[in-house]
This record gives C-alpha cells, structure tokens and sequence, in this order.
C-alpha cells in the first residue's frame, strides 16, 4: 500500500492535516456521528458558513473553513443510505471520495482525513464501503502526486480493524 497513507483509529476532529473530511447529511447543517462532532468542534462559524451553501447532493461534496479545528478546511460529503445495494449506493459512495479529492485539488490541499463513510447511522455494510474508499484513495495517490498524505480515522476499534483487513486483502490482489 501507498507510504502515503494509513489507518487510525481516533477522532478525526483532533487530526492535524490540511483538511478533514466531514460525513454530512444533505442539510449540511450537522446531526449526529462524526457530522455532530465536527460542528461541535469547529465552532458556530461552521454552521453559520454551511447555512449559505444551500445543502449538497449525496456524493456530492463542498468545502468550508475549518474554523476552530487543526485543520484549515472541512470537505462535507453526503453518503448513501444502505437500501440493500441496489440503489447505485457503490457509486454514490465513490463519488464522495472522488469529489472529496477533486475540492481538495482544487484548493491545493495536501494533506486529508476520512472518517469511515457511510458505516454508521447509515448502514452500509463495512466490508463493502472500507473496499470502496480504499480503492477510490489508492487510485488517487497513484494520479495526484501533490497528495502528501491520506489518513482514514476510524472511530471505534471494529471499524479500524476492518479497514486494515481490506487494506490486507487489498494488498494480496495487487
């Protein structure tokens, strides 16, 4: 796997990376999980600035000022909804990581942090969505070499261990 990326598990809101990445819903405007963590830390400026933003599409993705976290911007991205796999749910949740990366190129971000997409309240099976981004994150560190580093923070243990059983996995294919 690419020396320009790892798995931790811990709070993506302490991560000191240019921009962290934020599992949205299509409100922008906060909720629960790693969302509701995010607005917390960074402050009512976050929410002030997603107000004006007019919500964002699942898969899509925007970009706003970091505010009171270590990083300088938040990527807000709307997963799917787990319906049972076919509902273009694959495609959507790549999506949100090749717009994620297609702001960050934008704004000349070199460092980001994903939090397990999709996984929690929303139901998308692990094993499927770790398989996802870490395939969307490999093909992109291989085409954008100005990507420094690529982190995904998991927020409890069972997720961090099934991110690093597919980046195994992963690792035996190629």
């Amino acid at each position: 796997m690419p020396s320009r990326f790892s798995i931790v598990q811990g709070d993506i809101t302490t991560q000191a990376v240019d921009a962290i990445v934020n599992a949205a819903n299509n409100s922008l405007l906060g909720g629960g999980g790693v969302d509701g963590a995010i607005h917390h830390a960074a402050g009512p400026n976050l929410l002030e600035e997603c107000r004006t933003l007019g919500g964002c599409e699942t898969g899509g993705a925007k970009i706003t000022k970091g505010y009171n976290l270590p990083a300088k911007f938040v990527i807000h991205t709307v997963g799917p909804i787990w319906q049972g796999g076919n509902h273009n749910e694959e495609k959507l949740l790549a999506n949100c990581y090749r717009n994620s990366f297609a702001l960050a190129r934008k704004h000349h971000i070199g460092t980001i942090a994903f939090p397990s997409i999709s996984t929690g309240v929303y139901r998308f099976p692990i094993e499927r969505a770790s398989r996802n981004a870490l395939q969307e994150i490999f093909q992109e560190l291989e085409t954008n070499t100005n990507l420094e580093r690529v982190v995904i923070v998991c927020f409890d243990r069972a997720t961090y261990e099934a991110y690093l059983a597919t980046e195994k996995e992963l690792a035996k294919t190629n």
